[in-house]
């Protein structure tokens, strides 16, 4: 008698069961499928989208060897007048009488003085490039720098109004450094500094800072010439930035302060944000497929 293994038969009524959870099984993969391949992309994406510590950080040494003495040593260009700045222009003699007519606003008053005083009382380079002065008349001003200016208008009073032996001191300075920032700053608008010389980080931390959100690498200065206005770039991340000729603004400069793409995608600034956002997302895709799946 020969004996042979067989396996049972499983019943009619298992083996659809078994079959109908196979196809049930295989067709939530199938929908699943998509959105998991939606939800890893998204994650990728936001994980990606974290603001690092080298898109905040100034002035960043990058590695190639940049003599730091080198670059803080490098001095700005003398700024050449242009139209519609303002100057102030002091004259000092021996007798005060004889200056008086050229200090319409007493030096007391310009220490202490606002940007209105100095708009009122300065004088404003016209659309010729010319000053109107007191005795003298008109005097072309554009494209000299303040020193020249000063020996321009000295050389003036000595031929016309003084003699030649006389002792005369003329004073002549930007009436505030007055440029304007926009963008990702903490506090947008137009701000007028009084000092010779200011730098782009120096001018930026008057208006509150760049945001986290602000893209450091790529900074616009429309800065005015006599032909008109061109844009520049600088990349406040590098050191290099020290070695820009736009790295100390001038008067009429426009600062802008772009946002980075991080932003325009919505991430979190942060770790916890950025988790928050994921969860966010997933919570949501999660609630769509099973709100499809009981239709």
């Amino acid at each position: 008698m020969q004996i042979t293994d067989k396996k049972p038969k499983k019943p009619a009524l298992v083996l659809l069961f078994t079959t109908k959870t196979y196809i049930c099984d295989k067709s939530i993969c199938l929908i699943m499928k998509p959105y998991f391949l939606v939800i890893l992309l998204i994650i990728s994406v936001v994980l990606t989208s974290c603001i690092t510590n080298k898109d905040v950080v100034y002035l960043q040494d990058k590695g190639d060897g940049a003599d730091t003495t080198l670059v803080l040593n490098e001095l700005p260009k003398p700024y050449k007048v242009q139209v519609n700045d303002i100057l102030s222009i002091n004259v000092k003699a021996l007798d005060e009488e004889l200056v008086g007519i050229f200090n319409p606003v007493s030096s007391a008053n310009n220490a202490g003085g606002s940007g209105a005083s100095l708009y009122f009382n300065g004088f404003t380079v016209d659309m010729h490039g010319n000053i109107e002065f007191p005795i003298l008349g008109e005097i072309t001003v554009l494209g000299f720098t303040i020193d020249e200016i000063e020996d321009k208008v000295k050389t003036e009073l000595l031929k016309q109004y003084f003699k030649e032996t006389a002792e005369v001191f003329v004073t002549v300075k930007l009436a505030g450094l007055r440029y304007t920032v926009t963008g990702e700053v903490g506090g947008t608008g137009v701000y007028t500094l009084f000092q010779d010389r200011v730098n782009i980080i120096e001018a930026l931390a008057n208006a509150g800072d760049i945001m986290q959100t602000g893209d450091r690498t790529d900074i616009l200065v429309i800065r005015q010439y006599p032909d008109g206005q061109k844009i520049h770039h600088i990349d406040l991340t590098d050191i290099k930035a020290m070695k820009s000729p736009f790295y100390f603004i001038q008067p009429n400069d426009i600062i802008l302060v772009k946002p980075l793409k991080r932003k325009a995608i919505g991430a979190g600034q942060t770790a916890t944000q950025t988790l928050t956002t994921i969860a966010s997302i997933f919570s949501v895709l999660v609630s769509t497929y099973f709100l499809t799946k009981n239709l």
